[in-house]
């Protein structure tokens, strides 16, 4: 999975783990982070392997993929949870960070889903889970290309789902709400008290909760479910933000 180090990969991370997966993640810069969770994981008897990479990088998706298949052979669940935030009103936005976040967040769907289609194909089967947002449903200002970047998720989740789906591989997504990460601390900062009040449950989401929703798209309870976004969200987009 891409992105596993921290915030919601990590509890991704974790909870794969604890159902008996095999676990590679891919972290770009935190190598402590990394490294304390390979160790917390492997104390709990755990097999997992951090790799570094940038998965805005167009040749990272296949070195990654290889070193997983050299080490395990095959590759039954992909987890593409990468992602960054450079906010701007568009006015002001510059080049970089629009490109930045296209390529990070939408970018790296593309080229991770593309290195392990093959090898699922062969042997048929396969879960690719996308870690879109419920920001690609409304107009957020200072978010365009954010947005952007997880609605592009969600559009190549449907098409690669009908593309797949005949050779045994389902293509999903989770849309997330506001989750409590080093991602959203500044947003929660400035307004959790009122951003709960939005949110049908009264909380704000916890890594686990995206966790379980992505456990549960790459189990084989749900092997017909192809195509989906899973907005995962507490109840906020019930109420509009």
């Amino acid at each position: 999975m891409t992105g596993g180090s921290r915030g919601i990969g990590r509890g991704i991370v974790w909870e794969l783990a604890r159902e008996g997966a095999k676990v590679a993640f891919v972290y770009r810069s935190n190598t402590e982070a990394a490294n304390q969770l390979v160790k917390d994981l492997e104390l709990d008897q755990r097999e997992v392997m951090a790799i570094q990479a940038d998965v805005a990088d167009p040749e990272s998706a296949n070195t990654v993929v290889e070193s997983v298949l050299e080490a395990w052979e095959q590759i039954d669940i992909l987890v593409n949870n990468a992602g960054i935030i450079r906010d701007g009103l568009l006015a002001t936005m510059d080049h970089d960070q629009w490109q930045d976040v296209i390529d990070t967040n939408l970018g790296s769907v593309y080229r991770f889903s593309h290195a392990v289609t093959r090898p699922m194909m062969s042997q048929r089967h396969g879960r690719i889970i996308n870690i879109s947002s419920v920001a690609s449903h409304f107009g957020n200002p200072g978010q365009a290309n954010y947005a952007a970047s997880k609605g592009g998720i969600e559009g190549m989740t449907r098409c690669l789902a009908t593309e797949l789906g005949r050779r045994g591989i389902t293509v999903n997504a989770v849309a997330p709400g506001f989750i409590e990460t080093d991602m959203t601390e500044a947003i929660r900062n400035m307004a959790e008290a009122e951003i709960v009040k939005k949110v049908s449950c009264r909380r704000l989401g916890r890594p686990e909760d995206i966790a379980h929703a992505t456990v549960f798209l790459a189990s084989d309870e749900a092997s017909y479910i192809t195509g989906h976004v899973l907005v995962v969200d507490g109840g906020l987009t019930l109420g509009g933000l």
